[in-house]
């Protein structure tokens, strides 16, 4: 079979907050860029982000980028690397105003500066008080972002491939990346997009957890096919689970709630923060309220008839609030909850949320596929930012509204590398000859066979594997068993079918491609989190109740051929200050 090719400067595969930032900067460098997404730009998920956008811009309270970065590194346990989360704080403040000057609309105070709210995890002088740093819009900080983004990139006729998905990664035999092969979904054909240079921007891959406040969409698509063209995924144990999911739905209850004076209380209506963290209360990082509610409710504090959560009570900060600052929230818990937050508690638990882990990068988002005699192999040609990338600026446990920083922070800084890149290479590097040939095997197995495997069960059975066995809080013997359920699920997945051809949807076929993204993840969670010996932000062992450093401050990589594991120390040089050394992480 011919697979079609269409060349292009840059391939950007994703249409979200990073994928249009780094796309930005190309298109207005003049180079040929084109961005696949699955679904329409504005409806990547992205939009979905609520709560705000990290800066230490001091609109509201005095603050400074050193804070902003020793929040960032005791958020994250000490597992970030100090270089590129110094990067990232101190270009903050500029990233935030360019939002601005695009026209993104955001509150403001009196005397028109952006506003700002407090939000777990950010303080003021290096931990003594909490801070007001996110700026925010209302509560639909993603959603507006994501169209400033998108309105730009429309300016500086970016070209868009709107419902295509990017199926295998392209390789030369140098290992140098050349672009990717793709699905027109529309219509079922597959194209090769030859590249100077590839972006991946996929997002996260929330959906291998049952219990997810991420979109359908979020299948690990980047992930998957770094996996498969032998380039390793980092610190893939750590997984987030965000405090506030609606009960028995997961939609994300934003932690500007709290930041905006919600407080947590359990069945005797007892404010338990004040137990867990009783500086900043509710307002402690992500995994350490998560914790504490999971504790609360299982030691029978939980509320409903199955006691199986907890209530975030807001009457108390009055409807003009609630109305003003708080809109998107109030509909999701009318809708969701059934409850109307002006007059009662809406019910959460913790629920996942965000993947720390992801395709290794540098501050410049490069993408590195460390090697046991060598730690810093760059992947010429590859880039990667966003959810997908680890940079690694979060490290075991991200603060809120440091994803949207990570967004547009990174972004750019991928875009610039690649402007530097493409403009060094004046012709493409040739195709290598069977550029097509994993993505048309895949497809030729599902379109020809007929018996098989599921792919809708088989996907409920790896969500509800990976929910029993890397969730809140973990013990040996669980992952033991997770590890080795994953694999079975691993061979199983080889022999799914959709059906007959000429009878199935392209969304079906999708579907099973999406799958194979998915198992891929859940692998490197599983065989990830059954290594690490130790207690750390989002991975908490019942077992190795303890931090230590001594043994663990090291950087995971799966390599998923044989299921391989190798370790990296955590960079810990900052690029100008001094290094923040660990210290107990309490809040």
């Amino acid at each position: 079979m011919t697979v079609p090719v269409r060349r292009f400067d840059a391939v950007i595969v994703g249409g979200g907050g990073a994928g249009l930032r780094a796309a930005l900067e190309l298109s207005k460098a003049g180079l040929s860029t084109t961005v696949l997404s699955k679904v329409f730009p504005t409806r990547s998920h992205t939009v979905a982000a609520q709560g705000g956008i990290s800066a230490s811009l001091g609109n509201v309270q005095e603050d400074h980028w050193k804070w902003h970065m020793y929040d960032t590194v005791k958020g994250s346990d000490w597992l970030g690397d100090q270089d590129a989360i110094e990067f990232m704080v101190r270009r903050a403040p500029e990233a935030v105003i360019e939002l601005e000057h695009m026209g993104m609309p955001f509150d403001r105070v009196e005397s028109g500066k952006i506003y700002q709210r407090p939000f777990g995890g950010h303080t003021a002088e290096f931990g003594q008080r909490p801070v007001e740093r996110a700026c925010a819009v209302a509560d639909r900080t993603g959603h507006a972002m994501l169209h400033t983004l998108y309105q730009q990139n429309v300016r500086a006729k970016t070209q868009f491939f709107v419902e295509w998905m990017a199926l295998d990664l392209i390789r030369n035999s140098e290992g140098d990346v050349v672009g990717v092969t793709a699905l027109d979904m529309e219509s079922g054909d597959v194209f090769i997009l030859h590249a100077k240079a590839v972006l991946f921007a996929t997002g996260g891959a929330g959906r291998i957890y049952a219990s997810s406040t991420n979109a359908f969409i979020n299948t690990g698509d980047g992930l998957g096919m770094a996996a498969r063209a032998g380039i390793p995924l980092e610190d893939m144990e750590f997984w987030q689970f965000h405090p506030t999911g609606v009960a028995g739905a997961g939609v994300l209850i934003t932690e500007g709630v709290r930041g905006e004076g919600g407080i947590l209380l359990n069945a005797n209506g007892e404010r338990f923060m004040e137990r867990y963290a009783p500086t900043v209360k509710d307002l402690a990082s992500r995994d350490v309220v998560s914790r504490a509610m999971a504790v609360e409710i299982h030691e029978g504090r939980g509320c409903g008839k199955n006691k199986d959560h907890v209530l975030l009570k807001l009457d108390h900060l009055g409807s003009e609030k609630i109305i003003e600052k708080l809109p998107g929230i109030r509909e999701i818990a009318i809708k969701f909850a059934g409850v109307d937050p002006i007059k009662d508690p809406i019910p959460v638990v913790p629920t996942c949320h965000y993947m720390m882990g992801g395709i290794p990068t540098n501050y410049k988002g490069e993408v590195v596929a460390p090697k046991e005699d060598n730690l810093e192999t760059v992947v010429n040609g590859f880039y990667a930012a966003g959810e997908c990338a680890c940079a690694s600026v979060h490290g075991a446990n991200r603060l809120g509204t440091n994803s949207l920083l990570d967004l547009v922070v990174f972004g750019k800084s991928a875009g610039e590398s690649m402007i530097e890149y493409i403009n060094s290479h004046k012709e493409h590097k040739a195709l290598p000859e069977n550029a097509a040939e994993q993505t048309l095997t895949r497809l030729n197995r599902l379109n020809t066979q007929t018996e098989g495997e599921n792919v809708d069960e088989l996907r409920r059975e790896l969500q509800q594997t990976v929910q029993r066995h890397a969730g809140v809080f973990r013990t040996d013997s669980v992952l033991d068993e997770g590890v080795e359920q994953i694999m079975a699920l691993a061979e199983r997945v080889k022999n799914t079918q959709i059906g007959d051809k000429s009878a199935v949807w392209n969304t079906a076929r999708v579907e099973a491609l999406e799958l194979d993204n998915l198992i891929e993840v859940a692998k490197a969670t599983l065989v990830s989190a059954q290594a690490r010996k130790e207690s750390r932000g989002a991975h908490a062992s019942d077992d190795h109740p303890d931090r230590d450093d001594a043994n663990w401050m090291k950087h995971t990589f799966y390599y998923s051929e044989g299921n391989k594991l190798i370790y990296k120390p955590v960079h810990t040089k900052p690029l100008t200050v001094d290094y923040i050394k660990p210290q107990k992480r309490v809040y």
